[in-house]
């Protein structure tokens, strides 16, 4: 008798542990989950957009505690830009024009065209952390399975297309978003210790905007570091710019 009572005992355990790695979905939500509840944690992106690709952005470097600040330090060519969050508010710093609070930086500067420091304040107001993202791209596969060197699967159009579609939604600017064609994408997911460690996606497309043309193959990789170990710094300057 109490034999039986302790097999069913450790089975009702086991249980949860079993459907998690017989569904790979399961088990990187949980992943994510995990790696958002630790205390803090930093992160490091790098973004392969192939040889024939007119923009090469550098690494970013993130760091985040849980219910307090993310700080970005984006570099692009020679140029390093960096950002800071708070719940839903933010602020960011260009070489041209110091720390900006995000409404700052999306006023229209009446010079028309391209602007780098509202374009960045849309990355920056629609960001989310690792944890986050990967949660999303679960979500936006066809299928996961899992083997020896992770867990992968290929994206769903409608994925692949959110992923290509690099114009943030909000704020202001108006107009249409890139018309997006032939887009198709993978994701990888790795562990460690019931938490995600690192993920990278792979999508291809081919994308239109503002009347030029061009195929896109772009592979974004990120690596999770320093978890319960990162300590989060935020300028004086930033945070007067955070209500």
């Amino acid at each position: 008798m109490k034999r039986n009572l302790l097999s069913g005992l450790l089975a009702l355990l086991a249980a949860p542990l079993l459907a998690a790695d017989a569904n790979p979905k399961a088990e990187v939500k949980q992943a994510t989950l995990a790696l958002g509840g630790q205390t803090n944690y930093s992160w490091r992106t790098t973004v392969d957009a192939g040889n024939n690709a007119r923009f090469r952005p550098g690494p970013t470097e993130g760091k985040t505690e849980k219910g307090g600040y993310t700080t970005l330090s984006m570099s692009f060519n020679d140029n390093t830009s960096e950002a800071v969050r708070k719940g839903t508010n933010g602020a960011i710093k260009t070489p041209d024009n110091g720390w900006q609070s995000l409404a700052e930086a999306m006023k229209d500067d009446g010079g028309g065209g391209f602007n780098p420091a509202q374009f960045l304040a849309r990355t920056v107001q629609n960001f989310k952390t690792p944890d986050l993202q990967a949660a999303d791209l679960v979500d936006q596969v066809k299928d996961l399975k899992k083997d020896t060197n992770g867990i992968s699967g290929d994206l769903t159009e409608d994925g692949a297309k959110a992923l290509l579609a690099f114009r943030p939604r909000g704020g202001n600017g108006g107009g249409e978003g890139p018309t997006i064609g032939n887009a198709k994408g993978s994701v990888k997911f790795w562990l460690a210790n019931g938490k995600l460690a690192k993920y990278q996606f792979q999508v291809q497309g081919h994308v239109s905007f503002n009347g030029n043309d061009r195929d896109v193959d772009r592979t974004t990789t990120v690596e999770i570091k320093d978890v319960n170990s990162t300590r989060v710094e935020v300028p004086d300057d930033a945070k007067k710019k955070l209500p």
